[in-house]
């Protein structure tokens, strides 16, 4: 959606991407994604399975370890991850967040999506 956050899913700074990645496809409003974009972290067969089952085309780059890798990698879907490395650099412009001020996981969601809203406002008065 042009780079405007949907939902965010707080996580522990420990967590490991993964395990979150079915969390993330069942985030947001009623629609349903054609592709679901991630980075190499991501890079699961759980994963792809999950994705493909809600009809999602999984567009995860295979890590240089994997065994099996097609041929084929969708490299423009791909390039719009670049939107989501974006939003995560306007995230970081407010201070609190990049600092991690907060102590709580509450504080600390509630300073993340009071600066989100920050984007959203930004975003809709600016187009």
């Amino acid at each position: 959606m042009d780079g405007r956050p949907l939902a965010f899913h707080l996580t522990e700074g420990q967590a490991s991407d993964s395990p979150q990645f079915e969390v993330l496809l069942d985030l947001g409003p009623d629609i349903t994604p054609r592709a679901a974009v991630g980075d190499k972290g991501y890079d699961a067969k759980a994963n792809r399975s999950a994705a493909r089952e809600r009809s999602i085309c999984p567009v995860i780059p295979f890590k240089s370890s994997a065994k099996n890798r097609p041929a084929f990698f969708p490299k423009a879907l791909y390039r719009a991850r670049a939107r989501i490395e974006q939003l995560v650099g306007k995230l970081k412009r407010f201070k609190r967040i990049a600092l991690r001020c907060e102590k709580t996981a509450q504080n600390y969601g509630s300073i993340v999506a009071l600066a989100l809203g920050f984007i959203l406002v930004k975003s809709v008065h600016t187009a």
